[in-house]
């Protein structure tokens, strides 16, 4: 049995058995280190030395939390949620509810989608917006799968579709830098046309989440709710100001430096400065902030050891080359085969920043000789490096949004985030994928 097919399917099977995401990247690592014929020496030394390339990722999501915090601290989205709390209370009628709830999708929609751009923090907001809205999402009787379906769309679409922000890095550095680094000419290629009826895809599987799937009502204890709810924020239109500030300053180092870890200091540092976190605090707090995305940056860091020991085992390759093999000259086939491979490693890995310079070397080749054009290509690419961040385990995108859901333990990882996401999206993405393969 290929290696990484086995060893993506024992860390699926744990983590749906609700072993701890990060357990079952390391048992699913070593499995398929062995299943290839690595020693356990081996297997091990090459998780170790997968390492280090999510600690980068695990530095900027905890300078991220303490950075999030802060704004917390500011009152900012308990400004929001006090707003929103009091038109739940002037609600008269059930269509009024209705209006409410599609409010609240509407905002954390556009705020995720502003996390890959306008403001590219990524899912650092997701635990500073979303835990004050619980109750009132409560109230309301609002289906927290559904909000981690809005909230995943969000985090994915932008960055495979907008050149800018993270798409910009996806889009531009990533996918058509290793698509003409393997012989594709790249130069005249409108990458958002290629990309359109995947993210299409997307869209229509957000749509059924929303009108379809999670429509209902889901009734959630308040009880626990109310333990967790931190009352004791108190704000002003200064200390929303400074929040303001903050946010703006931390954008635009960002975008200057090309850090986010400097981006998050920046702004936590103006925070200290303006008053809104004492400095008495400031130890602590950022502390706080740590913890709270601790666990995501645990996750990459496993997640980067996982994707090392598959590249070390050499069945990626292999895995590619038994699906040419049968494919022939079935073009439908071959487009099909590429992007379920593709969903594979990224279940695995979780990253599909982190995908495409490895199915880029072995995809374009094949394409070429089979036939597709440049832009079929680019979809076919970056389409199978997207599928599988939304139901991946390991994937920011799933992490992020239980990270926020998850405070008061009423929403479960596995079964509340990840099954409901690859339904919605991988299924559609796959689907709308191939179509464009076919059709461009």
């Amino acid at each position: 049995m290929n290696a990484v097919v086995a060893a993506v399917a024992i860390m699926l099977a744990l983590s749906l058995c609700r072993i701890h995401v990060v357990v079952a990247l390391i048992i699913g690592a070593v499995s398929g280190g062995l299943i290839a014929g690595l020693s356990l020496d081996a297997t091990i030394e090459a998780f170790n030395n997968g390492l280090g390339g999510g600690a980068t990722v695990a530095l900027s999501y905890a300078t991220l939390g303490a950075f999030a915090v802060a704004i917390g601290k500011s009152g900012l989205a308990h400004a929001l949620a006090d707003r929103a709390l009091a038109l739940v209370g002037r609600q008269d009628d059930g269509s009024a509810a209705t209006g409410i709830r599609f409010l609240i999708i509407g905002l954390l929609l556009a705020i995720a989608m502003s996390s890959q751009n306008i403001l590219p923090i990524h899912i650092a907001f997701i635990p500073l917006v979303v835990p004050p809205l619980l109750y009132v999402m409560a109230k309301l009787n609002m289906d927290r799968r559904l909000v981690a379906c809005v909230l995943t769309f969000g985090l994915i679409t932008p960055y495979m579709f907008l050149p800018v922000g993270f798409g910009g890095i996806y889009l531009n550095e990533i996918l058509l830098a290793n698509v003409a680094d393997n012989g594709v000419s790249t130069g005249d290629l409108n990458v958002m046309k290629a990309m359109a009826l995947p993210a299409l895809g997307m869209l229509c599987g957000l749509l059924i989440a929303v009108f379809f799937s999670y429509r209902g009502e889901r009734r959630y204890n308040m009880d626990a709710i109310a333990r967790t709810e931190r009352v004791d924020v108190s704000y002003s239109p200064r200390t929303l100001a400074m929040a303001l500030a903050a946010i703006v300053v931390a954008f635009a180092v960002q975008l200057w430096l090309g850090s986010m870890i400097l981006g998050a200091l920046a702004g936590f540092v103006l925070f200290n400065l303006s008053g809104v976190v004492k400095w008495k605090e400031a130890d602590d707090l950022f502390t706080e902030g740590m913890k709270m995305l601790a666990m995501i940056g645990f996750i990459m860091i496993a997640a980067s050891g996982f994707a090392e020991v598959m590249r070390e085992t050499g069945d990626i390759n292999t895995l590619v080359q038994s699906s040419v093999a049968s494919i022939g000259d079935n073009k439908a086939l071959a487009a099909l085969l590429m992007l379920v491979v593709g969903l594979l490693i990224t279940m695995g890995i979780g990253s599909s920043f982190s995908t495409i310079p490895i199915i880029a070397a072995l995809y374009v080749p094949l394409a070429l000789e089979m036939g597709f054009s440049p832009l079929a290509i680019v979809a076919l690419v970056g389409t199978a490096g997207a599928l599988g961040d939304a139901g991946s385990p390991a994937s920011d995108s799933t992490l992020g949004p239980t990270a926020g859901l998850n405070v008061d333990g009423q929403h479960n990882h596995i079964w509340d985030t990840v099954v409901p996401t690859f339904l919605h999206y991988n299924l559609p993405l796959l689907g709308f994928g191939w179509l464009a393969a076919m059709v461009l």
